[in-house]
């Protein structure tokens, strides 16, 4: 059996915290962050950005980046409003989220950009 990772993530320290998928992981590439539009268009859902600052990453409630890009299909458009609301809040993170039309419910959500910790 393998040996289990503490991940030192804790509340009181707004630098060590984990959130959504892929944040164990380094910080996603330009490319990499490409690919993941690219799925979550290829399965029909809506993308979405939000943003918050770092210190609220935990909160249930990030500020919405315009509206749901409803029937978007056009990755290059939905990487530029992602890079648009990263450039307009440097230091707060900025999610990338798919709304499934069908389930009613968010297909995907991860944190695309990372915002400056304290």
């Amino acid at each position: 059996m393998s040996e289990v990772i503490d991940y030192k993530s804790r509340v009181s320290d707004p630098a060590s915290r984990k959130f959504e998928t892929f944040s164990y992981l380094p910080a996603m590439a330009d490319k990499d962050i490409k690919k993941q539009v690219q799925y979550l268009i290829s399965k029909g859902w809506n993308p979405a950005i939000e943003h918050t600052e770092p210190e609220y990453v935990m909160d249930s409630y990030w500020y919405m980046w315009k509206l749901p890009m409803f029937g978007e299909t056009d990755v290059d458009k939905v990487l530029a409003e992602a890079a648009a609301c990263h450039k307009a809040n440097p230091n707060n993170h900025v999610r990338l989220i798919g709304y499934n039309n069908f389930t009613q419910s968010q297909g995907t959500a991860m944190v695309i950009y990372r915002g400056k910790t304290v």
